[in-house]
């Protein structure tokens, strides 16, 4: 019973620090909307961009970060055959990245600090697209988690509809920042 209780408090952590983590990358987004605002607007944003980036990352998306990765632990010492599993190692893997992404979005985050409402020098699209990589992770960590030996077996069907997927969602948002572009 208490392996199933850490489980539910693991996934509802995920949820929540995923949350974070989507809406963070979107708010980098706004901000660097702002460029082609007049100063007294973008002043007024960048200021609440900021503040929102820096609450969401230290208020929501840390801790349930860590509590999500303490229950993580947990239950691997409570079920070390965790370890023995190549499908659960392929998880591992897609974590690495995931906390790759996490140190990436905590750079960005003290970036805006230090701007003081400066203009960001990551492109739009560029920020558009890595919004999109914690969407990635999600899905390839939900695959091997609930596919389990079937993505060791049938990884290379996995691997192709991956890229398709990740081909159509990079093309939707340059179409998308493209027809965004046409219409100011």
């Amino acid at each position: 019973m208490l392996y199933t209780i850490i489980k539910a408090l693991h996934i509802i952590f995920m949820v929540s620090y995923f949350a974070g983590i989507f809406y963070l990358v979107r708010i980098f987004v706004y901000y660097k909307d702002t460029d082609a605002f007049s100063d007294e607007k973008k002043t007024i944003l960048r200021e609440q961009y900021t503040f929102m980036a820096r609450r969401l990352w230290n208020i929501i998306t840390v801790p349930a970060g860590i509590i999500m990765a303490v229950c993580g632990l947990v239950m691997i010492f409570l079920n070390s055959g965790l370890m023995k599993m190549p499908w659960f190692h392929l998880k591992l893997t897609f974590l690495i990245g995931l906390a790759i992404y996490h140190y990436w979005c905590w750079k960005k985050v003290k970036k805006l600090v230090e701007l003081s409402g400066n203009t960001l020098e990551t492109a739009n699209l560029k920020l558009r697209q890595a919004n999109e990589i914690a969407t990635f992770i999600l899905f390839l960590v939900v695959f091997t988690v609930i596919l389990k030996y079937q993505v060791i077996e049938y990884w290379w069907q996995l691997i192709v509809g991956f890229f398709v997927l990740v081909s159509l969602i990079m093309m939707t948002v340059k179409l998308v920042n493209k027809k965004g572009k046409s219409k100011k």
